[in-house]
């Protein structure tokens, strides 16, 4: 990272830790590493964060507030028919994600590793969870109105896709948009079946 950029110390830190967890994993990445990288030294690092465990939670902070300025909210679709907001709203989240796949990639690493279960890390994660349960909610429920459960089971079944697709992005180069419409027509399929 550049000097003299005009990018504060802790936001060059967080920027360095990003790679080199994209890179090499939480557990690949030493401050004296992330300390070369960012040509800043470790009392930086230990000033600002206090520890590699204090960098790793800011970094899912700041991520939370990436992902949530990336994402649009359903609501801003709400002049479309119901399933067709949830496509409107489906392919914006995936561009978002498309276009920052190291984003979701940190998110999922993180989310599978042992420090997962460190207070400060499980508290974000929960939050981010939150948040992406909140809006597979927001934007199924018009669907499906009266039937709570399965708007449910889809919302924890849509984070899941994306959790995947994270995955396959970063293994196989499959595109989160790609899976849209394999989606949507599951849900739409749903919704016009008179057994549910």
């Amino acid at each position: 990272m550049a000097r003299g950029s005009g990018v504060s110390s802790r936001d060059r830190i967080l920027n360095t830790a990003r790679s080199l967890i994209d890179a090499n994993g939480y557990d690949g990445m030493a401050v004296s590493e992330l300390s070369t990288e960012s040509g800043l030294p470790p009392s930086s690092i230990y000033y600002h964060f206090g520890n590699k465990l204090g960098v790793l939670a800011a970094l899912l902070e700041r991520t939370f507030e990436e992902l949530h300025s990336y994402f649009p909210q359903p609501a801003a679709f709400d002049d479309l028919p119901p399933v067709e907001r949830l496509e409107a709203w489906f392919t914006a989240a995936c561009t978002a994600l498309d276009e920052q796949p190291d984003y979701l990639r940190l998110l999922v690493s993180v989310s599978v590793g042992p420090q997962k279960d460190i207070e400060a890390v499980a508290k974000t994660l929960r939050r981010i969870r939150d948040y992406a349960h909140a809006s597979w909610t927001a934007a199924l429920t018009p669907i499906f109105p009266d039937d709570a459960a399965l708007v449910d089971q889809l919302a924890v079944l849509g984070r899941a896709l994306s959790d995947g697709l994270a995955v396959s992005n970063s293994v196989d180069g499959l595109s989160h948009r790609a899976q849209v419409a394999p989606f949507v027509a599951l849900v739409r399929g749903l919704a016009e079946s008179p057994k549910r």
